[in-house]
């Protein structure tokens, strides 16, 4: 089983509408991966784990590049990008790994925000490159949804 020496951290998580029930928002997941990691990061599984509503993605929208969402980098190829049978769960899997030392941005498309406004809350886990690899949960990124005023 591989594993990460240091594992990487969840830096921020972010939206470009925070208007529930809204359509064309972005959603934002920025990883930083340690030089010391030990390991490539291949897989990133992201998963709804609080919110009224569940969150759909468009599956052929999804992106990664180096850098944050306001300084980025050169594009990371993305093996596949899957969701479960629930819809609560996506895969994204990068091609080839991301090195150690390096910060990543996931851009997800919802096909649009929830219909409810609330707090939603995104778990993040991280995998190294390998065929049997161990998981490292790096928390929750949470994006606040709010109602809109022009009812």
């Amino acid at each position: 089983t591989v594993y990460f020496e240091k594992p990487p951290s969840l830096v921020s998580a972010s939206t470009t509408f925070n208007t529930a029930h809204t359509w064309g928002a972005t959603y934002y997941f920025t990883l930083s991966l340690p030089e010391n990691a030990g390991e490539p990061l291949q897989r990133v599984t992201i998963t709804q784990q609080e919110g009224i509503d569940s969150v759909e993605f468009d599956l052929e929208e999804g992106r990664a590049y180096e850098g944050g969402r306001r300084n980025s980098g050169l594009r990371i190829g993305l093996g596949g990008v899957t969701q479960t049978g629930d819809k609560r769960s996506l895969d994204i899997t990068f091609s080839p790994p991301v090195p150690p030392g390096r910060s990543v941005t996931i851009e997800l498309k919802p096909v649009q925000n929830p219909r409810y406004g609330g707090v939603y809350l995104f778990g993040v886990t991280a995998f190294p490159a390998g065929e049997k690899s161990h998981g490292q949960f790096l928390g929750f990124g949470r994006l606040h949804f709010y109602e809109s005023d022009w009812d």
